[in-house]
């Protein structure tokens, strides 16, 4: 699992790309400077830093150039600034791409992926597993106990997500953000109907792995 370190100033911007980044399985850490940032890595590198340009105090470019010199940590800049020259200078001082706001949360994390891609081109096919569940993403197929569970696309988004991180209790309005998007208007009662039937297919397959409701909260997986 890919470890992606993201630093802005504005935190509907840090919500909004984290969630993003955690329902295509990456884990995520969250930092509103270059000193929290700075002070993190003294522990440990991700695999990759989002990293706004415009920041209070120290601004990105100077940390990229800094960063350069202990660390090839991919870096994705963003920026409010889409001039030619702000993107050139961005790229020669070690950035990996650059990415101009507003931005769609969806294409940054396909320029992740690609970017990590590139730093590490060989790696073998993903295979996600929580009890006896098996996912295959690059497919899009589930098995369970050595048979294939056939789910609907949005009953897939709800187990990945789930088996992505198994440990982790969902409300059900994050389960709405996440796999219906932030516009949607429904109510939770969505997220219920979703959870019985992948329960319902999950039985039929004989799987040990359930949904379980964490009362107050929403749901986790188990098994």
């Amino acid at each position: 699992m890919k470890t992606v370190f993201v630093v802005d100033d504005e935190e509907n911007i840090r919500y909004l790309v984290r969630q993003y980044l955690l329902r295509e399985g990456f884990q995520v850490e969250t930092f509103a400077s270059v000193e929290e940032l700075r002070a993190r890595l003294e522990s440990g590198y991700p695999d990759l830093v989002i990293l706004d340009i415009m920041l209070p105090g120290e601004d990105g470019l100077a940390f990229c150039r800094e960063l350069r010199r202990r660390s090839e940590v991919p870096v994705i800049f963003l920026s409010a600034r889409d001039e030619e020259v702000d993107r050139v200078l961005g790229l020669e001082l070690g950035g990996d791409d650059y990415v101009t706001k507003p931005f769609s949360p969806r294409e940054l994390v396909a320029r992740v992926r690609s970017v990590l891609r590139r730093a590490s081109p060989s790696r073998p096919a993903e295979k996600v597993s929580a009890g006896d569940v098996a996912i295959y993403p690059a497919d899009r197929r589930v098995t369970s106990c050595g048979r294939e569970v056939l789910l609907t696309p949005k009953e897939y988004d709800l187990l990945l997500l789930l088996c992505r991180h198994p440990q982790r209790a969902f409300s059900r309005q994050e389960l709405l953000d996440l796999i219906w998007g932030y516009d949607y208007v429904g109510d939770a009662r969505a997220v219920d109907d979703l959870v019985k039937r992948v329960r319902k297919k999950l039985r039929s397959a004989g799987s040990a792995t359930q949904i379980a409701t964490v009362w107050g909260v929403g749901y986790r997986l188990q098994w």
